[in-house]
C-alpha cells in the first residue's frame, strides 16, 4: 500500500507539472476555446433550431471532437521534451517510467475534464427548460471522462514515438478517429464481423454509457485501451532510457 502511495505521489508531481505547462502557453486556451465553440454549436443548434431540450447531438459527436482535441493536447507531452533535450533530464529524475507515463495521462485527462466542465451549463439549461432523463446525462459526462482518459493514453503513446509534435498529433488523431468512426462503416462489413467491429469501437462503448447503461464490458474495453497504450508508451521510454 505504501509503495502504491509513493508511486501515485510521483505521478501526481508529473501531472501538476504538465497541467501548469498546458496553461502557460496559448495552446491550452486555444484548444479549450475551439472545443467549447464546436460543442456550443452542437447544443444550441439542437436547442433553438429544432426546439429539443436534450444533449443527444452533443454526446453523439463528442468522440469525434475528442479524436481531434485530445491528440492536440497530448502531442507535446513527450515530443516537445525530446525536441528540446529535456527528455534526457526527465529520464534521470528519481521517477519510474510508470510514474511518468501515468502522470502525463492523468494531466491530459484532468485538462480534458476542465475543458468539458463548462458544458455542464448545457445540462442545467436542459433541466430548467424541459424534463430530461437524468440518467443519460450523468452517463454521458461520466463516459466523457473515461473516453478522454482512453484517448489521452493513445495520445501519450503517439507522442512517445516521435520528437515532432505534428507527427505525434497525426498518429494520435489517426488512431482515435478510427476508433470513433469504425461503427459508421458496418454496412460494408460481413454480418459475422459486426459484433467484433462494434467491440473495438470506442464510439460504440461510449454511446452505451451515454445512454445511462454502465456495463462491465464497456469499462473493461476502456480499461484495456488505457493499459495497452500505457504499456506501449512505457516500452518506448524504456528502450530510450
Amino acid at each position: 500500500m505504501q509503495q502504491f502511495k509513493d508511486s501515485m505521489k510521483g505521478a501526481q508531481l508529473v501531472a501538476k507539472k504538465e497541467l501548469a505547462g498546458f496553461f502557460s502557453t496559448p495552446i491550452g486556451y486555444i484548444v479549450i476555446s475551439v472545443f467549447l465553440v464546436i460543442a456550443g454549436f452542437l447544443f444550441f443548434s439542437t436547442f433553438f433550431l429544432y426546439g429539443q431540450a436534450e444533449l443527444r447531438a452533443y454526446f453523439e459527436l463528442l468522440p469525434l471532437l475528442f479524436a481531434f482535441v485530445i491528440p492536440a493536447i497530448t502531442m507535446r507531452l513527450f515530443a516537445e521534451e525530446r525536441n528540446t533535450g529535456s527528455f534526457e533530464m526527465l529520464m534521470t529524475l528519481p521517477l519510474s517510467t510508470v510514474q511518468i507515463v501515468t502522470g502525463k495521462i492523468l494531466a491530459a485527462t484532468i485538462f480534458a475534464g476542465i475543458m468539458v466542465l463548462p458544458t455542464l451549463f448545457y445540462a442545467v439549461s436542459v433541466a430548467f427548460v424541459g424534463s430530461p432523463d437524468i440518467g443519460p446525462i450523468i452517463g454521458g459526462f461520466i463516459g466523457a471522462i473515461i473516453l478522454a482518459a482512453a484517448y489521452a493514453s493513445i495520445g501519450v503513446f503517439a507522442s512517445s514515438l516521435t520528437r515532432n509534435q505534428i507527427v505525434a498529433f497525426i498518429i494520435g488523431f489517426a488512431i482515435c478517429i478510427v476508433l470513433s468512426l469504425i461503427t459508421k462503416f458496418l454496412y460494408f462489413v460481413s454480418p459475422k464481423l459486426v459484433s467484433l467491429f462494434e467491440y473495438i469501437s470506442a464510439d460504440y462503448h461510449f454511446q452505451n454509457i451515454a445512454r445511462g447503461i454502465i456495463d462491465t464490458r464497456n469499462i473493461i474495453y476502456f480499461a484495456s485501451v488505457i493499459i495497452i497504450s500505457s504499456m506501449a508508451s512505457i516500452y518506448q521510454l524504456e528502450v530510450r532510457r
